[in-house]
């Protein structure tokens, strides 16, 4: 028999937030669905380590349900599916809605690029018989991360003759791998004398290719020689080649099931590809929204926003001034009237570190979607801040399709912090707020998610993109 609750257990339960593991909440068929919905993920991750595979990759889901390049000249009904691709580093996509474009769009934002080590535009060199790549990391790292450990060579090259080579090395069994060296311990005083942050120093991210000479007594650097001579009998490639190329070392291992209980997933590049695919499958299953929806998948979030295929460019304002002319509407008075959601990973509550953290506004693995209401750092700088009118929307609608979500902040007022794209698309004068899946080790070669957080994630976003 259960056991009456006091005056007291009562009033907690009608007054007090208390949110619950998943873990505790969730039946065998919710847990089982979230395994279900993370194997195709992990795939999805395998695929796409760079942002240009991550766009090749959905526009051939997208494709595969129903949406077309969007084309100025066809005159677009409700239900109807568009996307346009911003030179193959960023993507939009776009349902057409069954209320008029005048009551705004339903944006939903994340980024494909993720931290890494890219090449320098004459990488190749030699040095004591061994051939290396210079590099020169992008976005923010921990730089002592990535010495040791294998790496793949992911990218494009594009000839002078306009040809282009897509390249990613490393990841097949047999394919060879690639790594930054380490200093061995034994001849390390010096480098353990330096600070944790200059362990390993931005020149010394120099990636081994090789150490095989060229057989020919008169020919110079003859170990990079035999390296250009290999590339140029397979690829076609000489030196100068790099100059017009993107070509990036990542993580050469795969996707995994993390813990006894396979509760959750190590990866490169979840960071944001967790919440690029959460917010790919909830649109590509929503086929009638009531307002037309717009999602979009940013590069360049990692190193500012910048460049025309960042979000801080205006693709996303004139795609929607597209959208907009198709009903003979201004886009100014659209984006006024629209909402985003900014779909961004959160830092989750690591026990071993948790003197970085505000216990209580933290994020917990296990405990749903976070919805952030500002980023920034210090005094709030550099955030967008969702309004209290925004904030209660994005609650009731999470509350009122069960889903369970959590609130997050990025570490302690004064430790840090961080941004989102949420702050770009606040600029377009929509109503914006960060939603995302919480995270272990974030911008680590190998990041950490739990799978139920995942799905929770990507139940938040189809709630919202077909909320009334």
């Amino acid at each position: 028999m259960e056991k009456e609750k006091t005056q007291g257990e009562l009033l907690q339960d009608k007054l007090l937030l208390n949110r619950k593991n998943m873990g505790m909440t969730n039946d065998e068929a919710a847990e089982q669905a979230a395994q279900d919905f993370c194997e195709p993920y992990k795939t999805f991750l395998d695929r796409s380590k760079m942002e240009r595979e991550a766009v090749s990759t959905m526009i051939e889901m997208a494709e595969a349900e129903g949406y077309t390049e969007f084309d100025h000249s066809k005159k677009y009904q409700p239900g109807d599916r568009v996307y346009r691709n911003n030179r193959g580093k960023a993507l939009l996509l776009a349902t057409i809605g069954t209320k008029p474009i005048t009551d705004g769009v339903r944006i939903m934002a994340s980024h494909i690029d993720s931290p890494r080590l890219d090449l320098k535009p004459g990488p190749v060199y030699e040095e004591a018989q061994l051939a290396l790549f210079k590099t020169h990391y992008y976005g923010g790292i921990k730089r002592y991360q990535w010495a040791a450990i294998p790496l793949a060579l992911h990218g494009v090259i594009v000839k002078k003759n306009g040809e282009t080579l897509h390249v990613a090395l490393g990841e097949q069994e047999d394919d060879p791998v690639f790594t930054v060296t380490d200093l061995l311990p034994h001849l390390a005083a010096e480098q353990m004398k330096r600070t944790l942050k200059d362990g390993i120093k931005g020149e010394e991210l120099n990636v081994l290719i090789g150490c095989r000479p060229f057989k020919d007594d008169k020919a110079s650097e003859k170990v990079k020689l035999n390296i250009m001579n290999m590339l140029y009998e397979k690829y076609g490639i000489v030196e100068a080649d790099f100059l017009s190329a993107e070509l990036a070392m990542v993580p050469a291992f795969k996707a995994r099931d993390i813990g006894f209980d396979r509760s959750m997933i190590g990866a490169y590049g979840h960071d944001d590809r967790v919440c690029a695919y959460t917010s790919l499958m909830a649109t590509l299953e929503i086929k009638n929204p009531p307002y037309t929806t717009v999602t979009v998948f940013a590069d360049k979030e990692e190193t500012g926003s910048d460049g025309n295929t960042g979000l801080n460019s205006y693709y996303l304002k004139y795609f929607v001034a597209d959208l907009a002319a198709q009903q003979d509407v201004d886009a100014r008075h659209v984006l006024s009237n629209s909402s985003c959601l900014s779909a961004d990973v959160s830092a989750a509550f690591d026990p071993t570190f948790g003197d970085t953290m505000e216990k209580r506004n933290s994020a917990y693995l296990n405990y749903g979607v976070v919805v952030t209401q500002y980023t920034g750092a210090g005094g709030k700088y550099g955030t967008s801040q969702a309004t209290a009118e925004f904030m209660a929307k994005i609650r009731n609608m999470l509350d009122k399709e069960s889903i369970s979500w959590q609130t997050g902040e990025l570490g302690k007022v004064d430790g840090g912090g961080g941004g989102t794209v949420a702050k770009y698309v606040a600029k377009l004068n929509a109503d914006v707020v960060d939603v995302g899946v919480p995270m272990l080790s974030m911008h680590a070669p190998f990041e950490i998610v739990a799978k139920n957080d995942v799905y929770s994630a990507y139940c938040a976003f189809k709630a919202y993109m077909q909320a009334e």
